[in-house]
């Protein structure tokens, strides 16, 4: 499977969850999958979290005047 026959797949998925469920439930499933999908990659190693908060907190050697 193609990653764009994937892609159609979970949008697809989604497209179902929210016509089905609801919107809040759709965006919840959404949201989870997200979180364990940061998980899974940080569990294997893939995704180094002070990477990620020396990108967002900026440069530190800097002082303003």
């Amino acid at each position: 499977m193609s990653r764009r026959q994937f892609g159609f797949l979970v949008g697809f998925l989604v497209a179902w969850l929210l016509w089905a469920a609801g919107f809040w439930v759709g965006l919840g499933a959404i949201l989870l999958g997200l979180i364990g999908y940061a998980a899974a990659r940080v569990l294997e190693g893939d995704l180094d979290l002070g990477e990620l908060t020396d990108r967002f907190s900026g440069p530190s050697s800097t002082t303003r005047r």
